[in-house]
């Protein structure tokens, strides 16, 4: 997969054709589990999510992957964003705030479209503060990796990937809070 990553920086389309098939399982994965738990029938299903997500990724003109681990985060972050816009379309005014515990709202229950915005908010705000610390939450909750995988992304320990995560999420819970 690295590989045909590599290849498809270069321009390689057959390389980016041989990825589809590849990468799609593990997207259609993590659009799944973002949508766990909604209600039947909800308008974004998990291949229109995917779909939604890899066209974005695709309209990249010259995309940069550096891993496996890389595309995965960036594939994550786009999948936020399309759940963030949908989220925006549906909701009519913002809600008054109140606040659910990160992992609810990931999973992104429709009721809860108006904390998945304010998290959006949050999110860029962290991003500007600490990117790491951002690109921990998002590697984490976005893209299902593990504690090793996030830490072999981030080139740092660990730990240092577990004092990130702590203290981003009671920055997020904080910044949702008074959002």
């Amino acid at each position: 997969m690295t590989r045909l990553l590599a290849e498809w920086n270069r321009g390689s389309e057959r390389a980016e054709g041989e990825l589809i098939p590849l990468v799609y399982g593990e997207l259609r994965r993590l659009a799944a589990a973002y949508l766990r738990g909604e209600r039947e029938g909800h308008t974004l299903q998990p291949t229109a999510l995917v779909h939604e997500a890899y066209l974005r990724l695709a309209e990249q003109s010259t995309p940069d992957w550096q891993s496996r681990s890389h595309f995965y985060g960036v594939a994550a972050r786009v999948m936020r964003q399309v759940l963030v816009d949908h989220a925006r379309r549906k909701q009519a005014k913002k809600r008054a705030g109140q606040v659910a515990p990160l992992e609810q709202v990931v999973s992104f229950q429709s009721d809860r479209s108006g904390e998945l915005v304010a998290l959006d908010v949050g999110l860029h705000d962290l991003e500007r503060l600490d990117a790491r610390k951002c690109k921990a939450i998002e590697l984490r909750y976005f893209a299902g990796l593990s504690m090793d995988e996030i830490a072999q992304a981030l080139n740092v320990s660990v730990e240092t990937v577990r004092r990130d995560l702590r203290m981003a999420e009671a920055w997020l819970h904080n910044a949702m809070q008074t959002a």
